[in-house]
Order: structure tokens, then C-alpha cells, then sequence
């Protein structure tokens, strides 16, 4: 289901994802896809210009499926380095933003799952033309996703995935520790309640 239902340039992420043991991602503006809510992902992939009520929904299932990796009994590590403008910028509703930030903080429940935030008073330009996600993968060399406003490429090319951990490096160098992230998340939540 979840190869079908995604995009023709993610399909290749599809099989990276699941093999990874370390997931590394940044988001300047939603929520990682592993992490969000049904209704969050809905209202995000209903935004896609065209889309039909019948896509959209095997899209929201496909990625609803897709964070079944979390459930394994090996579960990847997964540290998402989020910006905090993605904690204020209303998609779906007020009560779909509320939801979707207790879900965050639940997330980070879990020792699996590390969540930073980068304030937006910092300034921070870097990574802000689009999300990414590196890949690390047992005995094979690092994979990164790299998104852009109309598909995303996977590259295993040294000099791709060079740049992005570089550009991620510098990121977490930003980003809040958890700790004073999640206070960050608890703020952001009082909002949309």
C-alpha cells in the first residue's frame, strides 16, 4: 500500500526508511511525517494542488503505515531537529494543531526519539529551502532524503550526503537541548488550546 500510494520520487526512500538504525531529520516547516497526527497529515496532503479526496486518503493511510517503524521490536533511532515556526503555523485547525503537539511531546517519551527545537528568535537560515533526512544503515554508507517544493530526491552520492550533515551539524548546533525543547512545545501547545 504505501509504495502506491506515495509519490513515484519517494518510492526509493520507501525501502531506505525501514533498514535504517538512525534516522536524522530537519523540518523548517511541518511536522516530520513520522510524527504526525492522522488529521495533521491529512490537511497537509490535502494542500497539494489537484489532489482527490481518494488520494489524499491513501496518502494519509501510507503514511500512517509508515510510522509503524517505531513499533518494531528494533525501532530506529530517530532525532528530528525541528524549527519552531512549524509549532505556531496553524495547519488544520486549532484542535488539529493541539493534538498534533501533544503527540509531539508524547513522541519524546519514548528513548527512541529525540526532538530539538531551533528558536525562531535565533535567525537561523540555514536548511530554511527545505526539509531533509539522513539515513544511516547497518554496514552500508549513509542515505539522505532531500525535499523540495515539488518532489524530493534520495542520494547516496558523498558529496549529498556530506552537505546535509554538514547543514544538520550546524543545525543541532542551533537547536534547544530536549529538555528546554519540550518546554518550548508545552508553550506552543498553550496556544491552541
Amino acid at each position: 500500500m504505501t509504495h502506491a500510494a506515495s509519490p513515484r520520487w519517494f518510492r526509493g526512500w520507501l525501502d531506505v526508511e525501514p533498514a535504517a538504525h538512525t534516522l536524522h531529520t530537519w523540518e523548517p516547516l511541518v511536522m516530520p511525517g513520522l510524527l504526525q497526527t492522522e488529521e495533521y497529515a491529512r490537511a497537509v496532503i490535502r494542500g497539494e494542488p489537484g489532489i482527490t479526496d481518494q488520494q489524499a486518503e491513501k496518502a494519509v493511510a501510507a503514511r500512517m503505515e509508515r510510522q509503524a517503524i517505531f513499533g518494531r521490536d528494533d525501532p530506529p533511532l530517530f532525532r528530528a531537529v525541528i524549527d519552531e515556526g512549524v509549532l505556531y503555523r496553524l495547519i488544520g485547525g486549532r484542535e488539529v494543531m493541539r493534538r498534533q503537539l501533544e503527540r509531539l511531546a508524547r513522541a519524546i517519551e519514548s528513548p527512541r526519539i529525540g526532538v530539538q527545537i531551533i528558536p525562531l528568535e535565533l535567525g537561523v537560515t540555514t536548511g530554511i529551502l527545505g526539509g531533509f533526512v539522513i539515513a544511516q544503515l547497518p554496514g552500508n554508507p549513509d542515505m539522505v532524503y532531500i525535499q523540495s517544493a515539488i518532489h524530493g530526491s534520495v542520494s547516496s552520492r558523498p558529496e549529498d550526503v556530506e552537505a546535509i550533515h554538514a547543514r544538520y551539524g550546524a543545525l543541532r548546533a542551533e537547536a534547544q537541548p530536549q529538555r528546554a525543547s519540550i518546554e518550548l512545545i508545552r508553550k506552543a501547545e498553550k496556544l491552541w488550546i
